[in-house]
């Protein structure tokens, strides 16, 4: 399970379906509906919020949004009614290493999409997180390959 905290415009296709359907699994787990995945690290920053559901349900309006503005058909009505507008913290360490992951299966899945990003200075962030100064997020469990830069 993926739960960018970056934009789901910088998503391919696969991406953004995979983005879909993991975060309304997401959903699934905080509502007490799946044993699956209960345990799973992505959703820690989710559950630490006083108004989980709200805030999975902000997540997945926005990645709707997205889906939407693309042509797909997303069933909109899968997703909790959400609460007032909630902000999740993400650290730039988290940003970078997600960015260095992002773009590593965009060089493999999608190289078109890989060069259209590649020069992208500073990414935009899934509209639920608010970017301040850290490491990469203690619930992350990095890939092998991480930059010095996203240890930071």
């Amino acid at each position: 399970m993926r739960l960018w905290s970056l934009h789901p415009a910088y998503l391919d296709p696969p991406g953004l379906v995979a983005l879909w359907r993991e975060a309304l699994l997401a959903q699934a787990v905080l509502r007490g509906e799946t044993r699956g995945y209960r345990n799973h690290p992505q959703l820690e920053r989710f559950r630490q919020h006083p108004q989980a559901l709200s805030a999975i349900a902000h997540y997945l309006l926005a990645v709707h949004a997205e889906a939407v503005s693309r042509g797909y058909r997303f069933d909109g009505a899968k997703i909790a009614t959400p609460g007032p507008a909630v902000v999740l913290p993400v650290s730039s360490g988290q940003i970078a290493y997600e960015w260095q992951h992002l773009m590593a299966k965009l060089a493999r899945r999608s190289p078109a999409l890989h060069a259209k990003w590649q020069a992208t200075g500073e990414p935009r962030l899934h509209p639920l997180f608010e970017l301040r100064p850290g490491p990469v997020e203690p619930w992350e469990r990095p890939l092998r390959r991480t930059t010095p830069e996203a240890r930071e």
